[in-house]
């Protein structure tokens, strides 16, 4: 008697060995992976900063990470190698001292130059001795520095500008009043866009005018360049007669302005004239309340006046008081007698016992 898992007829394939051959198929073929590939965190980076090339794959069999400088696996070109048992990086030839790898066999690079910039390849080992080969690349750029605008005319009516930038591998992009500029027909630019030109120039061009220069990583803007535009309309509109009447205005107030001041000055020289003349002819008479004024000149002097003043040498000089509407010191005051050689002219005039004492200082009342 047959066993009950025995095949019924001659030619059949147990079950059993079914079951046996799908899990040794299952076994021996080997698990769909992704496909190994390299990211690099940022694709461009300023001079300075960080880079990752991040590793992503689906292999979980791996051995070891060896990475390399280009985009070949030369020995000569090996940065460094990692091996998950000894978890210990293994510097190669083209290691600088700044890299740092992963367990996942991911690659940091810190403080970047521009001759980092460039491919780099990473290579896998799995268990069984076969590898995988990935590249990345990455590009490092100078930060930008501040540009500047020339401006030159040419021709007139028109205006070149020039943005002017050390820079290499860089963008320009022109800024009108604070926006993007909206070129016209009367616009042109050189084929890097370093050199604007504005052929004719009219008053909508008025305004400032910067350049931005840019490249991966960073930008910079140039200070405003004011564009003055005159514009003709306004230059012209002033017509030919509006001038002239402007210079007859102007001609006519320096004639006027001349005319009075030779009235003032004649005016003020003939009164210098009168008075010179009057002070010819006549003696100036003392006011009361003014200063006194002295005098020695001899032909000024009256016979009458030195009779008094030797009459009153002589006699009593009380009598004056009795003499007619002429009072003693009136007369006085008008020369010097010339026998005395005493000035006898003041002004406010004295009193009489002030005049008696200076002339007659012995005599008693």
């Amino acid at each position: 008697m047959q066993p009950p898992s025995a095949c019924a007829c001659r030619g059949c394939i147990p079950w059993q060995g079914i079951l046996l051959a799908v899990s040794l198929l299952t076994f021996w073929s080997p698990h769909p992976t992704a496909q190994l590939t390299i990211q690099p965190v940022p694709v461009d980076a300023a001079e300075g900063t960080d880079v990752l090339l991040l590793a992503h794959h689906g292999s979980e069999n791996l051995v070891g990470y060896t990475w390399f400088k280009g985009n070949m696996t030369d020995s000569r070109h090996r940065i460094v190698s990692y091996l998950n048992v000894a978890q210990i990086p293994i510097p190669g030839t083209a290691f600088s001292g700044r890299e740092t790898i992963y367990p996942n066999g991911s690659l940091l690079f810190v403080n970047v130059t521009q001759e980092d910039t460039g491919f780099y390849t990473l290579q896998t080992i799995r268990k069984n001795f076969s590898n995988e080969v990935a590249t990345g690349e990455f590009r490092v750029h100078e930060l930008v520095t501040q540009p500047t605008i020339q401006a030159t005319n040419t021709a007139p009516g028109s205006v070149v500008m020039t943005c002017l930038s050390d820079d290499s591998g860089i963008s320009i992009m022109w800024i009108f009043n604070s926006r993007t500029l909206q070129f016209t027909e009367r616009m042109q630019l050189s084929q890097d866009h370093r050199t604007l030109s504005i052929d004719p120039v009219r008053q909508e061009d008025d305004g400032e005018y910067q350049c931005e220069v840019s490249n991966a990583v960073s930008s910079s803007r140039s200070d405003p360049f004011r564009l003055a535009v005159i514009s003709e309309e306004k230059t012209s509109g002033l017509s030919v007669g509006a001038i002239a009447g402007i210079v007859t205005g102007v001609l006519v107030g320096v004639a006027l302005v001349a005319a009075l001041g030779c009235f003032l000055l004649h005016t003020r020289t003939g009164r210098t004239s009168v008075q010179h003349g009057h002070r010819g002819r006549h003696t100036p008479a003392s006011t009361p309340g003014s200063l006194a004024h002295w005098t020695t000149q001899k032909h000024r002097v009256s016979p009458r006046t030195c009779c008094l003043t030797k009459h009153l040498k002589t006699e009593d000089p009380r009598h004056l008081l009795q003499q007619g509407p002429s009072p003693p010191h009136t007369l006085l005051n008008s020369c010097l007698c010339p026998q005395a050689k005493v000035p006898l002219m003041a002004s406010p005039p004295w009193p009489l016992s002030l005049v008696t004492a200076m002339l007659f200082p012995s005599t008693r009342n």
